[in-house]
């Protein structure tokens, strides 16, 4: 990859982006994402080459900027939280892309997203309470949030929020799932047994550290 325009179209290939030129200067083309309108890559000509700026945790910071000499501090940006990489040939390809991938991953997490993803993670047959999904998001203080964000799920389908249950294993109420005994239906289906809207979470509860 040396080009400005392979790596805006590996930007827009991320789901909800769109490209932009902020500045009124057409050397500055960034691509963000929809609804936050966070650029996660910066893209423009500098002393002949093309240079990317994207973002980067602070573990990974060092070992990029180790790794290529061709990848330097964040150029105009801060450099604890940006790279820029400058396009002269010398980085792989897939090195570039990975870079590029993280900082899309850095620019869309959000508390949210982070609780969507774990309670994908509870596997068929077993329950989580809100802080044990809380503590799997990476924060066990944000119980709270967890039940905010369940009721809000926005793909029941693919993210299953009914084997989330509070701390001494009970079914939310049947507002939250769309009928009576809904919640405690849909866990049936999974092999759980449901009593008096209740589940035995030593047999049926996860173990955070083994998933």
């Amino acid at each position: 990859m040396t080009t400005r325009e392979e790596a805006l179209a590996y930007g827009l290939s991320f789901p909800n982006t769109y490209q932009e030129a902020p500045f009124h200067d057409e050397n500055w083309q960034l691509v963000r994402v929809k609804g936050s309108k966070k650029a996660f890559l910066w893209t423009y000509e500098r002393e002949g080459y093309i240079n990317l700026n994207v973002k980067v945790s602070p573990e990974w910071r060092d070992f990029w900027r180790d790794a290529f000499a061709a990848v330097i501090p964040g150029w105009h940006q801060n450099k604890e939280h940006w790279n820029t990489i400058i396009l002269d040939g010398s980085i792989p390809e897939k090195d570039i892309k990975r870079m590029i991938s993280e900082s899309y991953d850095l620019v869309t997490d959000s508390p949210s997203k982070r609780i969507y993803e774990a309670v994908k993670r509870i596997p068929v047959g077993r329950v989580a309470t809100y802080g044990q999904v809380a503590e799997m998001a990476g924060d066990r203080k944000m119980a709270r949030a967890v039940g905010n964000a369940l009721h809000k799920n926005p793909d029941p389908e693919n993210i299953p929020c009914y084997r989330v249950v509070n701390a001494k294993g009970e079914c939310s109420g049947s507002f939250a799932f769309g009928g009576l005994d809904a919640q405690a239906e849909s866990l049936r289906a999974d092999g759980v047994e449901v009593v008096n809207g209740k589940v035995d979470l030593k047999k049926y509860g996860i173990e955070v550290n083994s998933l």
